[in-house]
């Protein structure tokens, strides 16, 4: 990992998953986590302020870079515990039927194995647990497709291996989980090749 990857890239992501319409878009899915919460790529914190204290018992932070637990730890509000994980979902080693709620939002486009990610993390959740998700990806139009694929191999190393053209939705089931409820828009305010939203619930299969 160079010095762009270690240091650069990591604030500019994080600058990026600050814009507002993705503000918009956590405060709409976050509040809605409870019990015992695993958020994925929990990264530099965006999403702490959000969760609703009086519904989750316990927080799980699941962040592989340290520069972004660093900016994680930083942005944490007072009287908000954090258990922070150093390493990938498919190393989590969390206890079968452990997690209440498990939270993504902009992580899937960065993991390398996303779909094993997602797979690996499923016995951790209970029979009545759920996935959070509020992802960017592939566009269901053919010309802003275009425009993702013939953009993504210059973003990618620019934004933190960041890919543009991934299908939420099917990257999901594919990695075994059935979803219950999603909503689609193109974020206002953002280039559509990079404004393609996707969030809902989902459970394991």
């Amino acid at each position: 990992m160079g010095f762009y990857s270690r240091h650069i890239a990591p604030g500019l992501v994080d600058f990026a998953c600050g814009a507002k319409p993705i503000a918009y878009q956590r405060r709409k899915l976050i509040p809605q986590a409870s019990g015992v919460v695993l958020e994925i790529g929990a990264g530099g914190g965006r999403n702490f302020a959000l969760y609703d204290r009086e519904k989750v018992s316990r927080l799980i932070a699941l962040e592989p870079e340290a520069g972004m637990i660093r900016r994680g730890r930083e942005r944490t509000p007072e009287g908000l515990s954090v258990e922070w994980l150093e390493h990938g979902a498919e190393t989590a080693g969390l206890a079968p039927a452990s997690l209440d709620t498990i939270v993504t939002t902009y992580t899937l486009c960065t993991i390398p194995d996303a779909i094993g990610a997602l797979a690996a993390l499923r016995p951790a959740l209970k029979p009545d647990g759920k996935l959070l998700f509020c992802e960017h990806g592939l566009a269901p139009d053919a010309g802003v497709v275009k425009w993702q694929r013939r953009i993504e191999p210059i973003w990618r190393p620019i934004a933190g291996g960041c890919h543009l053209t991934r299908d939420v939705e099917a990257l999901i089931s594919a990695a075994g989980w059935r979803i219950d409820h999603a909503e689609r828009m193109y974020l206002p305010g953002t280039p559509q090749w990079a404004g393609y939203n996707v969030w809902g619930s989902a459970r394991a299969t």
